[in-house]
């Protein structure tokens, strides 16, 4: 796409982005004229932008004759002509030094997503860090028929129960060789190691112990990260605000099922946290981000050096991405640097 638009047309297109994030309006050929500084006609400029709209980078709302970036526009926008300038945020730089200061980490994490939704005004999130799936010790007890209790102890003494069904009936003393050989064998390791070691271990173990084995990890997993999966959520009323989304209550209320449900926003920061450094993604371009209005500045975050979680920003796709950008880089590291910090 870039290799298609010569310079007097990226010049253009850079200058309405700008011009629409700046102002809310549609943008038209005379507004464009004198804000690029290009000596072009009206009728140039109206030429350019139709090559710009059949391309699908800019767009014309019915009620005006001015136009309006598409998802394809920001994007081009986003990688190629976004510059970002190392003093932009100033002073507003320094309540994020003050406030994520070496503590715990839940208040860390709480303090980063209110700054994010502060500096922003938009929707701060951060996803709070997971701890290994590490078991310390199993259990399983016969409750009855073809039913067992899974009980699974971590180093820090946090207690899991689950029931499982078992494909046949299984008496204690079984259940015990299968809680003897994994507490034996296995203690310590993360849940996905003793997973990966079973398979391949998994001819010299009888066929319904080894079952019930991988059944049990398999639970140990789930509950694991249903627990540690936790998304940290601060300022949806901001987008009460803002003006793309307030005459479009169908819109608002399925952000706020987003946010209320948080799956799909895990989903959405589990793709940002397999990434390095910040991600920008854009509503419409892809089924990444589901509402075409809708933005995400996002970057993982790390502790010791491992990433640990996702940070963000969540908006309106018209959004001041390089001021986006840097409020969401400062915060990453300073959290990184607050939950690594002893």
């Amino acid at each position: 796409m870039k290799t298609m638009l010569d310079e007097r047309s990226k010049s253009l297109l850079k200058t309405l982005v700008e011009r629409y994030i700046a102002d809310g309006q549609p943008v038209g050929s005379r507004t464009l004229s004198k804000a690029s500084g290009l000596e072009l006609s009206p009728a140039t400029i109206r030429n350019v932008m139709a090559d710009l709209e059949e391309l699908g980078l800019i767009a014309s709302p019915h009620t005006s004759a001015g136009r309006i970036p598409t998802a394809r526009g920001y994007r081009l926008f986003v990688d190629t002509m976004l510059t970002a300038q190392p003093a932009l945020l100033g002073a507003d730089a320094r309540p994020i030094e003050t406030q994520l200061q070496p503590d715990q980490p839940q208040r860390v994490i709480a303090s980063a997503a209110h700054l994010l939704s502060s500096l922003s005004s938009f929707v701060g999130v951060v996803t709070a860090p997971r701890k290994p799936s590490v078991f310390h010790h199993i259990e399983f007890l016969r409750l009855g028929e073809r039913r067992v209790l899974v009980i699974m102890v971590s180093p820090d003494g946090d207690v899991q129960n689950r029931v499982i069904f078992t494909a046949q009936d299984l008496n204690q003393a079984e259940l015990a060789e299968a809680s003897n050989r994994l507490n034996a064998h296995y203690a310590g390791l993360t849940l996905e190691a003793v997973r990966e070691r079973l398979r391949s271990e998994v001819d010299a173990l009888k066929g319904e112990i080894g079952l019930l084995m991988n059944t049990a990890v398999q639970v140990g997993t789930e509950a694991l990260e249903h627990e540690e999966e936790r998304v940290v959520i601060s300022g949806e009323r901001n987008l009460l605000t803002v003006q793309d989304f307030n005459n479009d209550m169908g819109s608002l209320r399925r952000l706020f099922e987003m946010f209320e449900q948080k799956t799909q926003l895990m989903r959405l920061l589990d793709v940002s946290s397999r990434a390095e450094g910040v991600r920008i993604y854009i509503g419409g371009e892809s089924q990444v981000v589901p509402f075409e209005e809708l933005s995400i500045v996002s970057a993982p975050y790390e502790v010791d050096g491992q990433v640990v979680g996702t940070l963000g920003v969540i908006g309106p796709t018209r959004m001041a991405y390089d001021r986006m950008i840097q409020i969401v880089d400062i915060t990453s590291r300073m959290v990184s640097n607050a939950l690594s910090q002893k």
